[in-house]
């Protein structure tokens, strides 16, 4: 993580402070499970939490260098500090316990930070779309005008996949909301499901369905899946800005704010700076997957060749998506639209966007179809190199006139015809969770 793309919440998260205070509140409802089992004196975990343990991380790294070992320089430093009662943690545990059912709180909490932001992005995006829903634009397929649509379904069709990705990080949080309290290989040698169970169920956690030393890794490459979705679903997005702001476009640009600066070098320029850093970012969180995947198959009932991976991987995926969403989000709430530049767009191509619902007509009346598309597509080369408008082409096209008279091709030329259904499928983009 650097503070750049670190928003101060993650930045907490993932703290040293936190981390080991976590450590700490795995270690106490265990103990409080155990007392529950007669294993540990009673009141053991009143007695620790009542000292109000003052964690030093730097003191618990001191005591990693000669120890070379995290958990036991973490409770080394809780029995300096806690004195005789400490003796009772970590009984029939291994390091992985506390580790890994610390990791699925601290992503399950870093999950409910993104889901926040996520909300944020999915209200802005559906303003957007509901403001626009009937503004008219022309779509593009490859880069190239097809046919149509406005605005506001072009927007709620980011709407829809910002939704999904976040239904897919809300399966991921749930996923990954599994500890184990079960020693060194799983077996309970020194403890019982029960004692997990308890355990476990004051941290809000589930217990693994088996576990081996480690908590399978194949729920965290689900999780790191589901972010690398969000954010290849922020940089579509973002994309689509860059298309739309380009100055031969200039349908919409993100809000340039007073006193800001867009070159060194020219002063004129308004570079659409905040969606190309949304793109990069999201190379950054996609790559989490791929290492995520790996950490999977592991020796055995267990390596420590996750744990680096993890240790990098986790703050910095989450802080970045993290950001990711905060900075998508403004965008789309300070997005500029022009209307009138959609609108003189549309019209670029005088109307040959209509050729399919000629094509089509011609089919209705008998016409074979690759006949028809060849009789469109004559008069749509003719109007594509300047040598008349669409409609007066096809007006005067014999052939093409004997089957459909002026009324009917004034009918087919009817833009409110062709985007009828537009409110329908941004409601339904509203709708849809």
């Amino acid at each position: 993580m650097i503070p750049r793309y670190t928003p101060p919440a993650f930045a907490e998260l993932w703290s040293d402070d936190t981390r080991y205070a976590t450590w700490l509140e795995v270690e106490l409802a265990a103990a409080e499970a155990m007392e529950e089992a007669q294993l540990i004196p009673a009141g053991t975990a009143a007695t620790l939490r009542g000292l109000e343990l003052k964690l030093d991380a730097a003191e618990i790294e001191r005591i990693e260098r000669t120890t070379r070992h995290d958990v036991i320089a973490f409770l080394t430093h809780v029995e300096a500090l806690a004195g005789a009662p400490a003796r009772w943690l970590h009984r029939g545990m291994t390091s992985s316990d506390v580790l890994d059912s610390s990791f699925a709180l601290l992503l399950t909490r870093a999950a409910e930070l993104l889901l926040t932001r996520a909300d944020r992005l999915v209200d802005a995006l559906a303003a957007r779309a509901r403001q626009h829903a009937l503004t008219p634009m022309i779509g593009r397929s490859h880069g190239i005008h097809a046919e149509p649509t406005t605005f506001g379904v072009a927007l709620a069709g980011h709407l829809a996949e910002i939704k999904r990705a976040r239904a897919q990080l809300r399966q991921a949080q749930q996923l990954i909301a599994v500890g184990k309290i079960a020693g060194a290989v799983g077996t309970y040698a020194h403890l019982s499901p029960e004692v997990e169970a308890s355990a476990l169920a004051r941290l809000g956690l589930r217990p693994e369905t088996v576990s081996t030393q480690v908590v399978a890794r194949d729920r965290h490459a689900a999780y790191f899946s589901a972010l690398g979705l969000m954010a290849a679903a922020i940089e579509r997005l973002a994309t689509n800005v860059r298309h739309w702001q380009r100055t031969e476009v200039g349908e919409a640009e993100e809000r340039f704010g007073q006193g800001q600066k867009g070159s060194s070098a020219m002063p004129h320029k308004r570079n659409p700076i905040l969606t190309e850093n949304l793109c990069g970012l999201s190379r950054v969180v996609r790559a989490a997957i791929t290492p995520a995947l790996e950490n999977v198959a592991l020796w055995h009932e267990r390596d420590i060749s996750h744990s680096s991976v993890e240790r990098m991987l986790a703050p910095d995926a989450t802080a970045t998506l993290g950001f990711m969403l905060e900075r998508a989000a403004g965008v789309v709430e300070g997005l500029v639209v022009y209307e009138e530049r959609l609108r003189a767009n549309l019209e670029r191509s005088g109307g040959l966007y209509f050729s399919e619902g000629v094509m089509l007509a011609l089919v209705e009346q008998g016409l074979a179809r690759q006949r028809a598309y060849e009789m469109v597509q004559r008069n749509a080369m003719k109007a594509f190199h300047g040598e008349g408008s669409f409609r007066e082409l096809l007006g005067a096209d014999p052939e093409l006139g004997a089957l459909l008279p002026a009324h009917q091709l004034d009918a087919i030329f009817d833009l409110s015809h062709a985007l009828r259904f537009a409110q329908t499928i941004v409601d339904r983009a509203l709708a849809a969770d």
